[in-house]
């Protein structure tokens, strides 16, 4: 094999938690090579992104301990380098995309000034001709506009657009080796195809090598030649992609592969990795499928159950635009048609698919329908009663019979009170439960459904991980009885392993509690397995309207098909 650009010995980083160090890298053995990418893959915690900043040496010094036998790039040994020769090491010979760009980017300084300040750092060259690479580098990755945006604020950029600023800047000084932790995770799965193809292209230009963290193995079939499978910092297993992906040893890694939703069968529900890790299925792909898998006359009863009854919600018509102002006068030149005469039909019992690129009108249709945006035109049917016309009194009933679970559960939960008392809290707004401790108990009730514990009633939102924290919104969602919830992104940002958990635990209580969904999403694996029929958008409209099944084996639609063309390492999530 090649000399490895990066090689790793006996990794070990700890963290002071109350004046005790606690180890959360346990040693762990790494190899780069020039040209090709490793693809570093495990849930949240497992230590991914830790021994990535270990190596960059971006770890706090007060709160961190960093101890390995070797760390070098191209045969140096840097571990033992100081803060002057590390500030060399960084941007120049080994550089990082970070996954979130808005909060790595500074939101005071235009996008060019902050790439431009990334190669005077390290380069003698003036202002004029680093400007003049900027731009160029900005053409690099297939920004529009790029003088324009050279000039732009990030808040003025959309999410794919700030992840190539980021990846600009990353490459600015020609590095011999890139770090992108995470660099797709929020993206639409058609920006993160064009981010995989860029990044795979600059990597055959420049022959740099690559480490690409994620926690989702259909992207590392799209990027990588190498997995290393991180588990509770341990290295589980490492091969190339093929073997890793088509020969999973370790049930952790068996685990990870299952529990996507798979692409060409329908499951009742999905493997998690913890049935792996406690020996469930050691049957492998035909025990799941013999065990879990919904034959096509299961699914054909169910859907004529489904449709034998009228619609519960009715949309006829609807358009929510937003004005466009200017002039002293704020005159409407024109308007954002964010949903542009949209009309659809959800039956009770149902789970209606909503897809579609950012900035397509998923989220303003669902928050129209519930009145959380108001609508321009048209009308909401609701059980047989006009939604739109309802005012006061009358639209607060309504809204104890539709919510809405949002997709960052951190900042819909309020941080100063307890999860407990937000559960509690539209009990008592509706007038479900008045008494405290009544309400105490239904809100225990409802946090052992959502699979957590009673015990947990008095602990804040910050104490809780991120799948936790979206299963006290559902949680918070079903406390006033609703008929209908609107699953907005509810988890898109969740690694795939808890993803499965909370998508099993939506699909349980739909039937425990006879909800009907509508289900907003941009990844269609997950929208698949979750919906009865889909509705594709496009520029506020629906382009497309079918049965899921259907429409994902059989698409009409160019934009659909564009859709289902860009999901990553389509090869790599089936079944059978």
């Amino acid at each position: 094999m090649s000399t490895a650009l990066l090689s790793i010995r006996k990794l070990k980083v700890a963290f002071k938690h109350e004046n005790q160090w606690v180890e959360a890298v346990h040693g762990i053995d790494m190899d780069v090579i020039a040209g090709r990418t490793l693809g570093l893959v495990g849930e949240s915690g497992s230590g991914k992104s830790v021994s990535s900043l270990a190596v960059m040496r971006l770890l706090n010094e007060k709160t961190s301990h960093i101890e390995a036998d070797s760390i070098q790039i191209e045969g140096e040994e840097i571990k033992d380098f100081g803060e002057s020769q590390m500030a060399e090491v960084r941007g120049k010979r080994i550089a990082m995309i970070f996954q979130e760009p808005m909060t790595s980017l500074n939101p005071v300084y235009k996008c060019g000034y902050q790439v431009t300040e990334m190669i005077r750092q390290h380069e003698a060259v003036s202002q004029v001709e680093a400007k003049k690479r900027v731009v160029e580098l900005f053409k690099q990755v297939m920004l529009p506009r790029p003088e324009a945006i050279y000039d732009s604020y990030p808040h003025e950029l959309s999410g794919g657009q700030k992840q190539r600023v980021m990846i600009a800047m990353a490459i600015a000084c020609h590095p011999k080796l890139l770090i992108a932790d995470e660099p797709t995770t929020a993206l639409d799965v058609t920006v993160q195809k064009e981010i995989l193809k860029l990044l795979r292209q600059l990597q055959a230009e420049t022959g740099m090598g690559m480490i690409f963290i994620t926690h989702d193995l259909g992207v590392v079939a799209e990027i990588a030649d190498d997995v290393a499978v991180m588990h509770n910092g341990e290295i589980l297993e490492s091969g190339t992609v093929r073997d890793i992906l088509s020969h999973p040893k370790h049930p952790y890694t068996q685990g990870l592969l299952a529990c996507r939703p798979p692409m060409d069968v329908r499951l009742k529900r999905l493997p998690i990795v913890k049935e792996f890790l406690d020996g469930q299925w050691q049957g492998g792909k035909e025990q799941i499928l013999h065990d879990l898998q919904i034959t096509a006359n299961e699914r054909q009863v169910h859907l004529e159950r489904l449709y034998s009854h009228p619609p519960l919600l009715r949309v006829e018509n609807l358009k929510t635009w937003y004005p466009l102002r200017k002039g002293v006068f704020g005159r409407v030149y024109d308007h954002v048609k964010a949903v542009d005469d949209v009309s659809l039909e959800v039956y009770e019992g149902e789970t209606l698919g909503l897809v579609g690129e950012s900035g397509c009108g998923k989220t303003t249709l669902g928050r129209s329908i519930l009145r959380l945006a108001e609508p321009t035109e048209g009308k909401v049917w609701f059980d047989g009663v006009d939604v739109t016309a309802l005012e006061g009194q009358s639209l607060r009933d309504f809204r104890k019979q539709a919510q809405i679970v949002f997709q960052d559960p951190y900042s819909s939960l309020n941080p100063r009170i307890t999860i407990g008392e937000a559960i509690a809290e539209p009990m008592l707004v509706h007038s479900i439960e008045k008494d405290k401790k009544k309400s105490r108990a239904m809100a225990c009730d409802l946090l052992e459904q959502v699979g957590l514990q009673a015990s947990h009633y008095d602990r804040y939102p910050h104490e809780f991980s991120g799948g936790q924290r979206q299963r006290i919104c559902i949680a918070r969602a079903l406390a006033v009885n609703p008929r209908l919830v609107i699953c907005d992104e509810s988890v898109s940002a969740l690694d795939v392993s808890v993803q499965a958990q909370v998508l099993n635990l939506l699909n349980r209580l739909k039937e425990e509690r006879h909800l009907t969904y509508i289900f907003i999403s941009h990844d269609l694996s997950v929208v698949r397995f979750m919906s009865d029929r889909v509705v594709v958008m496009y520029n506020g409209k629906p382009v497309e309207m079918n049965d899921a099944d259907e429409l994902f084996e059989h698409p009409h639609n160019d934009y659909t098909k564009k859709l289902i063309a860009a999901l990553p390492g389509r090869r790599e999530t089936k079944i059978g």
